[in-house]
């Protein structure tokens, strides 16, 4: 005898259908926000991991520690983005607290991107770094264009720098402060500015409001960094 579906049947699998549709979609709907965090937090990772595999230590060079990996935001270009470099006493850096590279690029701070070899992790054109070369940039850590980023802040440490940027040294540990020789605190030993509280970075797809270290609404988002682990996740 021949089988068919009736149609309380097919009722009941629309029914189904419905409601796992109700359920996925909203979980599918994309959230730059979110993306922001979870990217940031896997380039913060990498910059520790990278500190942790390549001692700056050098007894012939006083001030060896400046040369640790960090990872910086800018807003150059007018825009809200972030670089992982390691500042040198060379020629194309000379502790200026900037992502450098000569014209050939055989002399350069800042990072490869793992993902894509023919690129640096860095979001926006530098005047130090890219004058011309823009296919060397990571476009997606031009956090403002590619995720609506419009602000953010860096806070916590409890080292008496207001730097916005993040440096870790061969024990993962966590640093807030400047490399640059002309700021008016940079790091002066290699334990200066070692954080002793956590560090907040907040995105923000508008104005950011205080409290710095938490969300006050949708449309902000806080990643905490851990004193002396440096274990960075998303609050």
């Amino acid at each position: 005898m021949k089988k068919a579906f009736t149609l309380i049947e097919l009722i009941f699998v629309i029914v189904v259908i419905g409601i796992l549709a109700a359920v996925i979609i909203p979980n599918t709907r994309r959230n730059p926000l979110q993306e922001a965090a979870v990217q940031l937090v896997s380039h913060i990772r990498y910059t520790q991991h990278l500190a942790m595999m390549d001692d700056k230590f050098d007894a012939n060079e006083a001030l060896w520690f400046r040369q640790r990996w960090q990872l910086a935001f800018s807003t150059a270009g007018g825009t809200n983005s972030y670089m992982i470099f390691a500042d040198s006493p060379s020629s194309v850096g000379a502790y200026d607290g900037n992502p450098g590279a000569n014209a050939t690029y055989t002399d350069v701070e800042v990072a490869r991107n793992p993902a894509k070899k023919d690129k640096y992790l860095i979001g926006v054109a530098f005047g130090s770094f890219d004058n011309s070369a823009t296919q060397k940039l990571s476009k997606e850590l031009d956090i403002g264009s590619k995720y609506g980023i419009g602000n953010f802040t860096v806070n916590g440490g409890g080292t008496g720098s207001n730097a916005n940027r993040i440096l870790f040294d061969h024990l993962g540990r966590p640093y807030r402060g400047n490399t640059s020789s002309t700021s008016a605190v940079p790091i002066s030993s290699a334990v200066d500015r070692v954080a002793v509280s956590a560090i907040y970075v907040k995105l923000c797809t508008n104005a950011c409001v205080d409290p710095k270290t938490s969300a006050n609404n949708a449309n902000e988002i806080v990643i905490k960094i851990e004193p002396e682990t440096g274990y960075a996740h998303i609050l």
